[in-house]
């Protein structure tokens, strides 16, 4: 194995870096041809669950793009089977779920999860990539308490997380039971991943931006300040990410959280104006991949221009790769970010 390269680890932390480390969000999956050849025989569970062949599929993207990091293939929903939620993953859906939540007996019901008995699959995984194949970081993740609690509540993907905010504001009791519940399972689920061989964390919190900054504070900050205040004694860096949290990104800031994730709608600049202080991480449309190369060049220049000076900051997508992005332009789009930011 190559000498490790810990440049993305030092960048999170707030260190000056030679370069602009970059990974792509769903850089792992749907746009490789070697995935969607596996995914003719096993569906998501079923590579999540075989060690190796998760292992090939999380290095691929470091192999293929050279990113400065790799990060876990499984989904947010792996850990919710073995707490006793009935979800299933639908081609063209997402998860749904046909147990959910509606009232503080059905949060009780819910088992504590139990990584090693659990998800020894997961763990594994991470030991083969972190002891054998990776000479990058490894980023382990988790879904956030309210993104896991609007699909279990909603029974799967929702626009306008209508029961999710009935719950929030009508029955609070429930509510807060869930939060706790999902908030302890994160805080176990990932100290396992990290004991595991994982270098940092990244916690999604996809549909947060639904609610605003008022109701965040009450209902949603007390959790995540635990499950980060927890996630601080283990000295690793970890990322927080919303879709369109703007609104969100001050509070988002105010957590012990060492990295705060961009979508495309807010600027570096933006962000250091609001007042973030964090380190940042962002922020390329996905979307603009789907163009020519001049409009892709431009582009990322204009955002490296703005994050190559900064102390603490990692080139990333605004959202995960689509499906039908080329491999060969994120290969490009990695050489072209590293080529450039070290000048």
């Amino acid at each position: 194995m190559t000498q490790f390269n810990d440049t993305i680890l030092r960048a999170y932390r707030g260190e000056k870096t030679d370069y602009t480390p970059l990974w792509f969000m769903r850089q792992a999956g749907r746009s490789q041809p070697e995935y969607n050849k596996l995914k003719e025989k096993y569906s998501l569970f079923e590579i999540t669950h075989q060690p190796e062949l998760c292992a090939y599929v999380t290095e691929l993207p470091v192999v293929n793009y050279q990113t400065d990091a790799a990060i876990l293939y499984k989904d947010i929903m792996s850990p919710l089977p073995p707490m006793g939620v009935d979800v299933e993953i639908k081609k063209g859906i997402g998860p749904v779920i046909y147990n959910p939540i509606r009232s503080k007996a059905d949060v009780d019901k819910l088992d504590d999860l139990d990584p090693q008995n659990d998800v020894p699959y997961v763990l594994d995984t991470i030991k083969i990539l972190t002891e054998e194949k990776l000479n990058v970081p490894l980023i382990g993740f988790s879904g956030a308490p309210f993104t896991l609690a609007s699909y279990m509540i909603e029974g799967g993907p929702s626009k306008q997380y209508n029961k999710t905010k009935a719950m929030m504001y009508g029955d609070s009791e429930t509510w807060f039971a869930l939060m706790d519940k999902l908030g302890d399972m994160i805080i176990t689920y990932t100290k396992a991943q990290i004991a595991a061989g994982a270098k940092a964390i990244q916690i999604f919190d996809s549909w947060v931006g639904a609610v605003s900054a008022a109701d965040y504070r009450i209902f949603i900050k007390p959790v995540m300040e635990k499950i980060f205040n927890a996630l601080k004694e283990e000295d690793v860096p970890t990322i927080l990410f919303g879709i369109g949290a703007n609104h969100l990104l001050l509070e988002f800031n105010d957590l012990p959280v060492s990295t705060v994730g961009l979508d495309w709608r807010t600027s570096i600049t933006q962000a250091r104006d609001m007042g973030i202080t964090s380190s940042l991480q962002g922020n390329l449309d996905p979307a603009i991949l789907l163009a020519d190369w001049d409009i892709i060049e431009k582009r990322t220049k204009e955002i490296l221009d703005q994050g190559k000076d900064e102390e603490g900051y990692v080139f990333n997508l605004g959202h995960g790769v689509f499906p039908d992005i080329e491999p060969d332009t994120l290969k490009r789009l990695a050489a072209l970010v590293h080529e450039y930011s070290s000048k």
